[in-house]
């Protein structure tokens, strides 16, 4: 089983060949795709006069703020257009797809920040209220491996449900992290828009998990959360975690090929 996680800007850039890539692949092994796409929720929410607000953590991450009236946008496009827009690609390559959220079937199950710690334009930590962003606590797996089972590829758009109920915005990185572990995945696959790790300008192309949870403190944001997720779900069982670039023709391809980042037990 292979769970892939394609990042918002390759999901833009690059959908049809990530999709026609991850179809290929689904004729030997099932598959997962989890999906971003932060840049069109932007987008959407500008043109319906919502100014997005993002905000950076302690570690340097940034990071989208989403308020309830981005909470809105953001369920709209990403488990609307941007879900069934990659399920329709699919279909147009000979595969049969379904398209869910996390919400569908209790599939995510995440608790929501009730506060969190941000660095203010003067490099100040602030508490502030925690939105209607969730921290994954459940994977239903069962509902993936009933939908695997029928011989179809299952898009995931990274949206979860609270035990009261309240949709939230969580991690796709995380998402395809908890969704591999729970499922057994034999491999997880982060695209994304740069070759994978880089380390003084050159190409890390293979760590242990204990080597790549060494390395994260000199790792910038953005990469070092992939490497820990990577890390932390081969450490949790998945067989191997790999991190390349989602740009090209066949980005799958690169797996095979060992043109990226793999991170192994």
């Amino acid at each position: 089983m292979l769970v892939v996680k394609a990042g918002g800007r390759a999901i833009t850039a690059n959908a049809s060949n990530i999709v026609r890539s991850v179809v290929r692949a689904s004729s030997s092994k099932q598959v997962v795709l989890v999906h971003g796409g932060g840049d069109v929720v932007t987008e959407y929410c500008r043109a319906l006069g919502i100014e997005p607000k993002f905000v950076v953590s302690p570690q340097g991450i940034r990071s989208r703020y989403t308020d309830e009236k981005e909470l809105e946008v953001y369920v709209m496009v990403m488990a609307g257009k941007i879900n069934k827009s990659l399920v329709a690609e699919a279909t147009k390559h000979g595969a049969r797809a379904v398209g869910i959220s996390g919400a569908d079937g209790g599939l995510l199950l995440a608790e929501r920040k009730k506060r969190i710690v941000v660095v203010d334009e003067r490099g100040r930590k602030r508490v502030i209220d925690g939105g209607y962003t969730g921290q994954i606590k459940a994977v239903n797996a069962d509902l993936i491996r009933s939908l695997l089972s029928q011989g179809l590829i299952v898009v995931v758009a990274p949206i979860a449900v609270s035990e009261e109920g309240e949709l939230l915005n969580v991690d796709g990185d995380q998402a395809a992290a908890y969704l591999a572990r729970a499922l057994g995945a034999e491999e997880l696959v982060f695209l994304t828009d740069v070759d994978g790790l880089l380390i003084d300008g050159k190409l890390v192309g293979r760590l242990s998990a204990d080597e790549a949870v060494r390395l994260l403190p000199s790792i910038g944001p953005g990469m070092n959360r992939k490497v820990m997720l990577a890390a932390e779900s081969v450490k949790a069982g998945v067989g191997r975690a790999f991190i390349c670039n989602g740009l090209g023709e066949d980005p799958l391809s690169l797996i095979e090929s060992g043109i990226g980042t793999a991170v192994v037990p």
